[in-house]
């Protein structure tokens, strides 16, 4: 391995900037490939970003033995296929969430990339704001006391071309779900991250505007394992978006923060004001204007995980927590039934 890790990326559609601004933007990394079966793409972004080789087939820029890491900006439905494929030729991985959209291929990609002894870590760049690291915290250092409810809702807004840019985007098949699956899976990660993991969930789950074969509209009740009750919703359907807001109730106190930053900071018998924290960008109405910040944490953490021998920030087991989830709402959306998680 030389002293630089030298990465390339794999698709190179709306989220594929965000990694090379990542990749470019760390002094131990070099962005030396790209690849897309839109070869056409691949090409203008190997131009913005100066990346000397380019692919239609990812297979044969795997095959290339001055890569050390990719990152994977593919579809949801083909992230198993080129995880497996890129563990197999002895690459570490980064990847774009969710992580699947099955429970059976997570397991492979994890068990894949575990068998080659390479890296696999994945993107959820609301565990890195300044916000959700500060509120870990206070529940850490146990300022909430007993925790009893936490929410998640994430009502953003997706126009009806947002679903005709792409043939896979709304689909069952390669995008996996809607509102929650594509959008809504980085809260879900967030709250679980906040609150521990789940228990049970009943939900409801719908197309209600938009026409797609997926839903646009979610609301889920869930149970927590240390027995706190939670409510996430999901949208695609409201205009205007909404900021993502996460409200966590304890015994002892309240925290609600947003991505403009904390709403309520209320701690029992304490003064204690709410921490300033840096507002995030918000993709509540566009995906292109999501954050670059977090990519460039995940791409230096993946680099580090490799030099220090651990597990990424994200390692896969952690972050197939998100889609296990979504999958136990959709299951329990179809059915009318309490899901319980494994």
């Amino acid at each position: 391995m030389s002293e630089k890790m030298r990465f390339a990326v794999i698709g190179a559609g709306v989220i594929a900037p965000s990694h090379a601004k990542a990749i470019q933007g760390n002094s131990q990394a070099e962005l030396v490939g790209i690849a897309d079966v839109e070869v056409e793409k691949a090409g203008k972004l190997a131009a913005d970003f100066s990346i000397p080789h380019v692919y239609q087939d990812y297979q044969q820029l795997l095959k290339r033995d001055d890569i050390d890491a990719v990152t994977i900006a593919v579809p949801s439905g083909y992230h198993a296929e080129v995880v497996i494929a890129a563990a197999q030729a002895g690459k570490h991985v980064l990847c774009e969430k969710p992580l699947d959209i099955t429970a059976d291929s997570m397991t492979l990609m994890i068990d894949a990339c575990r068998k080659a002894n390479v890296k696999l870590g994945c993107v959820f760049q609301r565990r890195v704001t300044e916000a959700s690291i500060v509120a870990k915290k206070a529940i850490e250092a146990g300022k909430l006391g007993k925790l009893v409810l936490g929410d998640a809702y994430q009502k953003s807004y997706r126009s009806p071309q947002y679903y005709k840019s792409a043939g896979w985007r709304g689909t069952w098949a390669i995008d996996g779900g809607g509102a929650l699956m594509n959008q809504g899976v980085h809260g879900i990660d967030l709250i679980q991250w906040l609150m521990g993991d789940v228990q049970s969930v009943f939900a409801y789950s719908s197309a209600l505007v938009r026409e797609i074969e997926v839903e646009d509209t979610a609301v889920a009740v869930v149970k927590y394992k240390n027995g706190a009750f939670g409510v996430i919703q999901g949208t695609t359907s409201v205009y205007p978006g909404q900021e993502t807001r996460f409200d966590l109730h304890g015994e002892k106190g309240t925290i609600i923060f947003d991505d403009t930053g904390f709403k309520q900071w209320k701690i029992a018998d304490s003064e204690e004001e709410a921490p300033k924290v840096e507002p995030r960008v918000s993709a509540k109405n566009d995906p292109s204007h999501i954050a670059n910040d977090g990519h460039f944490i995940f791409v230096d953490d993946l680099i580090q995980s490799i030099r220090e021998d651990r597990d990424p920030l994200v390692s896969g087991e952690e972050g197939r927590k998100a889609v296990d989830l979504i999958l136990a709402i959709y299951e329990s959306a179809r059915s009318g039934k309490e899901i319980m998680l494994k």
